[in-house]
């Protein structure tokens, strides 16, 4: 499957707003060809943020103060081990500094962080890894219903029942952070949809044709439906949050490309903002510190959904708790939930559309059931209750083990409620 990940280390860095870091190597810099590693220390600031003006105290972007302990251990490290440091931020739900520094001779990366390992303030060292989006190319078939003049051409949607499905709910209520490209806002499609961006790449993009991975996605999950235009989303009634992590490789490619920095940001700007079903179209190596964050998130109720890929043990489905999405042509995870995702209609920047295969498209999809199944339940669902309620009313005899029913697990939710209403009145 095209665009199925592979580590490398990544010669590029995005480095988000508050950094206070300048001169950092920008996507697709080929003048910085030199490996980069993530180092963290603990980070326990001893005091509150003084008055507006006051100095000698360092900030991130949200206001996180960094201890000077900290900041001298990291300035100590790049001394010590020969390194040079490029970027920096604090993060505020693990209580710790993170660093990138890059390495400025041909010492490798394991020899690094086989050095860095022995030094008992190093919290964590890390390759700074890339992730890729996982998307196919094109073709297409019929069904119907609605009046967006391309619904007949969304095989996927009678496939899953969505129109059933729509009688129940649309995921009103819902908010999803889409962690991918920025996307096409002002795409007529997506009208009123998208509520928030924010951007953790420094290059913005220079015109919305650059954002095609993250609008498709956003198209699978909530496009508007009933407008006489285009096509329906899976939860038209949702709300998307954007929080952009890649950047697209090529013109006319849905190729794009993240980082461990630029996706921890993101995930930690996710978690701040309160939001509890997140979407990754994205994989790639295993990655202590973003696994970190998806644990704390996790904890705290987030419900994740990821594109499943090979290994097994890839970032993000490779993680305890985020549910994975796969086709129906191929099994890549054994627990992973099977869904139509080759030749799927979806959105294209500047108010195009065009289709799109892969896991990607699975993981995009299955975002937004689970938004269905939290617009129609009375409670805050968690990650196990979606997970029972998708595996309890499985398809029988579908055409991949897994294989979702939609109704089904709407028609279920509704019942345990009301036994559950039935119960407590007695």
């Amino acid at each position: 499957m095209r665009g199925i990940l592979h580590a490398t280390l990544l010669s590029l860095l995005l480095v988000g707003a508050g950094t206070g870091i300048s001169g950092a190597a920008e996507p697709g810099d080929s003048a910085s060809p030199r490996a980069r590693v993530v180092v963290t220390f603990a980070n326990t600031p001893r005091q509150s943020p003084g008055p507006a003006g006051s100095t000698g105290r360092r900030y991130s972007g949200d206001g996180y103060l960094l201890a000077q302990s900290a900041h001298a251990e990291a300035k100590r490290v790049a001394s010590k081990y020969m390194l040079r440091e490029v970027a920096n931020w604090p993060i505020r739900s693990l209580a710790i500094h993170c660093v990138i520094y890059e390495i400025p001779d041909d010492r490798s990366v394991a020899a690094v962080l086989a050095e860095l390992s022995k030094d008992s303030t190093v919290r964590l060292a890390e390759p700074l890894s890339e992730f890729h989006t996982l998307s196919d190319p094109k073709p297409a078939t019929p069904a119907p219903a609605y009046n967006d003049p391309l619904y007949d051409l969304q095989t996927n949607l009678p496939a899953l029942g969505i129109a059933a499905a729509h009688e129940h709910a649309q995921g009103s209520g819902v908010r999803v952070a889409l962690i991918d490209t920025g996307v096409d806002a002002r795409h007529p499609d997506l009208r009123g949809r998208i509520v928030r961006t924010r951007s953790f790449v420094d290059r913005h993009a220079t015109s919305a044709a650059s954002y095609r991975h993250g609008t498709a996605m956003a198209g699978l999950i909530a496009a508007v439906a009933n407008n006489h235009v285009g096509i329906v989303g899976i939860a038209p009634l949702a709300q998307l949050e954007v929080f952009e992590a890649c950047w697209q490789l090529r013109p006319d490619s849905d190729e794009a490309v993240c980082n461990t920095f630029t996706l921890a940001k993101a995930l930690a700007a996710a978690l701040d903002s309160g939001i509890t079903l997140v979407n990754m179209s994205i994989a790639g190596p295993q990655d202590p510190l973003l696994a970190s964050l998806v644990d704390v998130a996790i904890k705290r109720g987030v419900t994740f959904v990821g594109a499943a890929a090979e290994p097994a043990d890839a970032f993000p489905t490779g993680i305890a708790g985020v549910i994975a999405a796969q086709g129906q042509q191929r099994s890549l995870k054994a627990d992973a939930f099977a869904i139509p995702a080759n030749h799927i209609l979806t959105l294209r920047p500047d108010g195009q559309y065009d289709f799109e295969s892969g896991t990607s498209v699975a993981a995009a999809e299955l975002t937004g059931v689970i938004a269905l199944l939290m617009s129609s339940s009375d409670t805050r669902l968690s990650t196990d209750s979606v997970v029972s309620l998708l595996k309890e009313t499985e398809e029988a005899g579908a055409p991949a083990a897994g294989s979702i029913n939609v109704v089904g697990a709407l028609a279920k939710l509704d019942l345990d409620q009301h036994r559950g209403r039935v119960a407590a009145s007695r």
